[in-house]
């Protein structure tokens, strides 16, 4: 992965972690998909921790 492309990646993954915020919301109603809730909001807690670590990253490479 190139240094540029790492605020792209970062963006991505951040909004990834908000989609899984919506399927665990879809899934307190009722409606499981795939996984409970709680593990919906594991899953974007990860992938937002990984998107913020990767804008860091990139930020600090690139000054």
């Amino acid at each position: 992965m190139r240094d540029k492309d790492k605020p792209l990646y970062a963006r991505v993954l951040v909004n990834l972690s908000v989609v899984a915020v919506a399927l665990a919301t879809i899934g307190s109603l009722g409606y499981d998909i795939y996984l409970a809730s709680t593990q919906w909001l594991l899953v974007a807690a990860i992938l937002a921790v990984w998107g913020i670590y990767l804008l860091m990253e990139a930020n600090f490479r690139l000054r």
